[in-house]
């Protein structure tokens, strides 16, 4: 059976106070649980007037709180800005909270502009050490000493505790997909920032290079997929105007809260015109029905067991609703 979860990312709409992000983000992740999807994932952007969901690591403690069987996650954790043994020690507390439903998501992109990201952390080259960051923070979240000579030899990540994060490599280009392979780790794709460009590619490397690991002997992939499903095939296209406005304007530099679809509509320049029109050819829209059978097929085309659902809307309730419609045609529950 294919299973569902979410990624929610907090974002902020216009006419409202950006902190309703974050309670919007609970709520959901209560009511997610409750129609039986698998996971709950939250994002980490910067100094970002879209995305507004800054610490995961904080955002994740409040809904474990709230929940009690859905796993919960990063996706993810921009690890280039801080040090492998703080994130650790943050998801090793997570684990305590919530044992056994903790996923540590990590990422090399940096989340933010150039400038955001030399504030976070003045490393110009912070990114490349990314692959040896990733192993130590293997290494600390699952309870193991690193080498001896390495200067975190006898350090460890408290709290120790029974059972540990489960690590996951996000990424949406080649590199993400080779590292992931190499380590042992499962892999999931960011399909919804690429509009699926590359995920052929990566996926074929991450298998085709997988070292089995203690944790995870078989490769395990998913797609993170942006999906919109309402009670008519025209409800569902109006409500997409707020996305499809919010990435035209972001190809040009443009970026502010979420619109309302009926405040979205601009003109459109030609070249504006095409991508709109290979944008809504490729999303996942639709009733109920259509965006079900869009997303069997992608799943097997891609041959994954698990997409991750990112649903934008400038309503909560347009939001909740597409996931209830979403969980019915999937017998989730």
């Amino acid at each position: 059976m294919l299973k569902l979860s979410v990624l929610d990312q907090s974002v902020s709409v216009a006419g409202r106070d950006p902190a309703m992000a974050i309670q919007a983000t609970l709520e959901l992740a209560v009511r997610c649980e409750a129609l039986g999807y698998h996971r709950f994932w939250v994002s980490e952007h910067h100094s970002h007037p879209t995305i507004v969901g800054s610490a995961p690591e904080i955002l994740m403690a409040a809904v474990a709180a709230r929940t009690r069987r859905i796993r919960i996650g990063s996706a993810g954790v921009m690890l280039p800005h801080y040090s492998a043994l703080k994130v650790a020690e943050q998801f090793r507390v997570l684990e305590a909270l919530a044992p056994g439903r903790i996923d540590l998501g990590v990422g090399r992109a940096p989340g933010s502009d150039g400038r955001t990201a030399q504030v976070l952390n003045p490393d110009l080259r912070a990114s490349e050490r990314f692959p040896v960051q990733v192993q130590e923070l293997q290494a600390w979240v699952n309870g193991q000493d690193l080498p001896a000579g390495h200067p975190g030899h006898g350090i460890w990540a408290c709290p120790a505790g029974p059972s540990s994060p489960d690590l996951w490599m996000l990424g949406s280009s080649d590199y993400g997909a080779q590292l992931a392979a190499h380590l042992g780790l499962p892999y999931a794709f960011a399909w919804f920032i690429t509009e699926g460009q590359g995920a052929p590619e990566a996926l074929q490397l991450y298998r085709q290079l997988y070292r089995p690991s203690a944790l995870h002997p078989e490769p395990q992939a998913v797609l993170c997929v942006w999906a919109l499903a309402a009670d008519t095939s025209e409800q569902a296209w109006y409500q997409f105007e707020s996305r499809a406005r919010w990435r035209i304007d972001r190809n040009i530099g443009r970026l502010g809260p979420l619109l309302p679809p009926g405040l979205a509509q601009r003109d459109y320049s030609p070249a504006e015109q095409q991508h709109l029109e290979k944008l809504r050819a490729r999303a996942l829209v639709g009733s109920g029905p259509e965006v079900a059978q869009k997303l069997r097929d992608l799943a097997q085309t891609y041959g994954v067991d698990e997409l991750v659902l990112i649903t934008w809307a400038s309503e909560p309730e347009v939001q909740r609703r597409s996931y209830e419609i979403l969980a019915r045609e999937f017998a989730l529950t």
